[in-house]
Order: C-alpha cells, then structure tokens, then sequence
C-alpha cells in the first residue's frame, strides 16, 4: 500500500506532460468554442433581460393609459348622467306647466261656460218672470193685452229687474 503512494519522478513527468498536452489541446479545440458558447448565452441573457425590461415598462406605461381611460370613462358617463337629469328635471317641470297652463285654461273656459249658463238662465228666468207678470197683470185688469203692449211692458220690467 505504500507503494501506490510513493511518488515517482518518471510518473510524475509523464503525468504532467500528458496534463499539459491535453490543456494545449483543450485549448485549441475546446477553449474557444466553450468561451463562444458562454459569451453567446451571457449576450442572450442580457438580451432577454433587456426585452423583460422594455416589457414591463411597456405593462406599466398601458397600465397607466388603462387607467386614465378609465378615469376619463367615469368622468364622462357622469358627464352624461348630469346631462340626463338636467333633461328629465326640464322636461318634468315643462310637463308640469303645461299641466298648470292645461288646467288654468280648462278653469277659465269652465267659469266662462258658468257665466254663459247663468246668464242665459236669467234670461229665461226674466223672460218667464215677465210673461206670468203681465198674464197676471191681464188677469187682473181682467183685458188681454195685444203683442205690442205685452213687449213694452215686459222691456220695462226686465230694465227694472236688479243686473245680478
């Protein structure tokens, strides 16, 4: 066993003649390509990174957009809500005037109609009241009277009749 750790010039020098023969050859058949391979993965990486970058910075920007959009969004249809109750509130208090107007016309033509009614009752009333008058006063004097005298008399006694 002593023998499998004893160090031996021969073998030390070939050992380190192989070691640096397969380094020399290492070098110009592996070393390069092994660099080559290493830079390109490192510029990958570092390009993947940048593209990351730029993505999450393009996220943030449309993230922002989104949200004035939508701000924007809540202030117009608020815009727009006003607008429609200022309409309706308008439209509500025209019909209501309308309603009022409507309603003092109706009032109006009716106390018209009353007026008409009333009148043309009294006129009757009179004419009525004037014809028993003067059969009355005919039957009374105990003559009838002929149509010229009847008008005259009834003028009269509608022009002394109270105007209400």
């Amino acid at each position: 066993m002593d023998n499998l750790l004893a160090l031996e010039p021969g073998m030390l020098i070939w050992t380190l003649l192989t070691f640096a023969l397969l380094l020399f050859i290492l070098k110009k058949l592996a070393w390069k390509p092994l660099l080559t391979a290493l830079e390109n993965r490192e510029n990958t990486i570092r390009d993947d990174l940048q593209k990351a970058e730029a993505a999450r910075s393009d996220a943030e920007q449309l993230l922002a957009e989104h949200k004035k959009l939508i701000e924007n969004s809540e202030v117009e249809a608020r815009k727009v809500i006003d607008e429609a109750k200022n309409v309706a509130e308008t439209m509500k208090e025209g019909i209501i005037e309308s309603a009022n107007e409507q309603a003092r016309q109706m009032t109006s033509q009716a106390k018209a109609e009353i007026q008409r009614e009333k009148a043309t009752a009294l006129s009757q009333l009179r004419e009525e009241v004037a014809d028993l008058a003067v059969r009355a006063a005919g039957k009374i004097l105990g003559e009838e009277l002929d149509a010229s005298k009847h008008q005259k008399m009834v003028d009269d006694y509608i022009s002394n009749l109270p105007k209400n």
